[in-house]
């Protein structure tokens, strides 16, 4: 009997010890991974702040989504995700949020794309709109999915004030703000309408404003979106993958 006990101590030892290099291996990896993740979090949090300028105690939080150490192997990261309060961007300044698709990790080779968008507050929205010459940009506000806005006319010396709801959009890398209503003398009117009563004068309050901002950020962002969500404004971009190593795409764009 003692002898045929021997075999089920031995096995009983072997995945004993099979068990206990399985969990110190899974102790290794877990290691390893949080160690990767860190590495590559901390590594994109000082190229954003080098490369945008911002300040070196500026919050940044990087997502890398998925197991890292894989995606390190083969030498591109699926997805990075890049978020930051208060960002100074061109023209723009307001909550920044950066998406980008199969990254190489040297840096020496374009990525697949991907998006970004800048969330502006009303304020935020008002210091941006200021920027088109002769727009009443302190009389803004939002009621989605319009930004508001006011303004007076003279007709025969009378000051008559008009309301205008804009649809805020992008038109070939431009903002644009688009009138689609105008409230006059408290009724709601359409742009035949508010010319019928006010005639010509009426004519800078029915077209469409437009600002470019191309010319100040890096020409691989293009604006292809602007939105309005809740009491903020959104404004997106399409990022051309080559702008993480083409010098031309990182410099700033052109308008008209």
């Amino acid at each position: 009997m003692t002898d045929a006990t021997h075999p089920r101590r031995r096995t009983g030892r072997m995945i004993a010890i099979v068990v206990i290099v399985l969990v110190v291996i899974a102790g290794v990896l877990v290691a390893a991974e949080v160690i990767a993740r860190s590495a590559v979090a901390n590594t994109v949090r000082s190229l954003v702040v080098q490369q945008v300028g911002l300040p070196a105690d500026q919050q940044v939080d990087v997502e890398v989504p998925g197991i890292v150490l894989p995606q390190l192997v083969k030498g591109r990261l699926d997805q990075v995700a890049v978020s930051a309060p208060d960002v100074v961007l061109g023209p723009l300044n307001g909550d920044v949020r950066v998406d980008l698709q199969d990254v190489p990790v040297a840096g020496d080779a374009p990525a697949a794309g991907g998006s970004a968008s800048v969330r502006l507050d009303p304020d935020q929205l008002r210091a941006l709109l200021a920027q088109i010459p002769d727009f009443p940009a302190d009389t803004v506000g939002t009621a989605a999915p319009d930004v508001t806005l006011s303004t007076e006319f003279s007709v025969f010396g009378i000051s008559i004030p008009v309301g205008i709801s804009a649809t805020p959009g992008a038109a070939d890398g431009d903002l644009t703000l688009t009138p689609t209503a105008f409230d006059l003398g408290g009724n709601r009117v359409d742009a035949d309408t508010l010319r019928g009563q006010l005639g010509g004068v009426a004519d800078r309050a029915v077209q469409t404003w437009r600002l470019c901002i191309a010319d100040r950020l890096p020409a691989g962002l293009t604006l292809d979106g602007v939105s309005v969500q809740g009491e903020d404004v959104v404004a997106t971009f399409a990022i051309d993958g080559r702008l993480l190593n083409d010098p031309a795409l990182q410099q700033n764009g052109t308008c008209g």
